[in-house]
C-alpha cells in the first residue's frame, strides 16, 4: 500500500506505506512519546511506565511488529502514526505522534486497514482499546463488548474488547 490521503480534517499529504524494519526505532519512539503525553489525563506515571517502559525493549518489539500487517503514516518525511493489525481482524496496534493527534491520522490508517480486511472478506474486525482510544473506536462505529482489566509489568489497566461488523462494507453483489 502506497497512498497519500487527501480526505479528513488535517490529513491532507499524509502518505501510507507499509512498515520496514528501518523503522523500527523510530515506531517504538512514536509508541512511547504516545502513551506518555496522550494518555497522561487517563493513567498515572507508574501504569504509563509499565505500558511504556524506558528505555524500550527493541528486541521484542522486533518480534511483535514481525507478526502483524504494519502501515505507518509519514508526511514530509516525519512519521505520524502506525497500525498493526492481523488479517482475522484484530486491531493490535493504533498509535499517533502526539503532535498529529486528532488530525486525521488515525483515521486514514483506520480506514485503510478496514479496505484491505474487506477485500480479503474479513466480516468483522475487533481490538482492546484504551480509555484514551476507545472514543476514536466509537467514532469508526466499534462497540464495547466487555470491560476488561489487564496486568503489566505490575500495574493494573482498564481496557475496552470492542468489536465492530464489517458486513454492511462488503461490496454487495449484483443479480443479472
Amino acid at each position: 500500500m502506497q497512498a497519500v490521503a487527501q480526505t479528513g480534517r488535517g490529513s491532507e499529504g499524509i502518505s501510507l506505506r507499509p512498515y520496514r524494519e528501518s523503522d523500527l526505532e523510530s515506531v517504538v519512539r512514536l509508541f512511547t512519546d504516545s502513551v506518555h503525553q496522550l494518555a497522561r489525563d487517563h493513567y498515572d506515571v507508574a501504569q504509563r511506565d509499565a505500558w511504556a517502559p524506558r528505555p524500550p525493549d527493541l528486541a521484542g518489539w522486533r518480534l511483535r511488529l514481525a507478526g502483524p500487517t504494519t502501515h505507518v503514516a509519514e508526511a514530509g518525511g516525519k512519521l505520524l502514526g502506525f497500525i498493526s493489525y492481523e488479517l482475522n481482524g484484530h486491531v493490535e496496534l493504533l498509535y499517533t505522534a502526539p503532535l498529529a493527534a486528532r488530525r486525521g491520522v488515525a483515521s486514514v490508517l483506520y480506514h485503510e486497514a478496514e479496505v484491505a480486511l474487506v477485500a480479503r472478506g474479513v466480516s468483522e474486525v475487533f481490538t482492546e482499546a484504551s480509555l484514551v482510544a476507545r472514543p476514536f473506536f466509537e467514532r469508526q462505529g466499534f462497540s464495547v463488548t466487555e470491560e476488561q482489566y489487564v496486568q503489566r509489568r505490575g500495574r493494573k489497566f482498564l481496557r475496552y474488547a470492542m468489536r465492530k461488523s464489517l458486513v454492511d462494507q462488503r461490496p454487495s453483489a449484483v443479480n443479472c
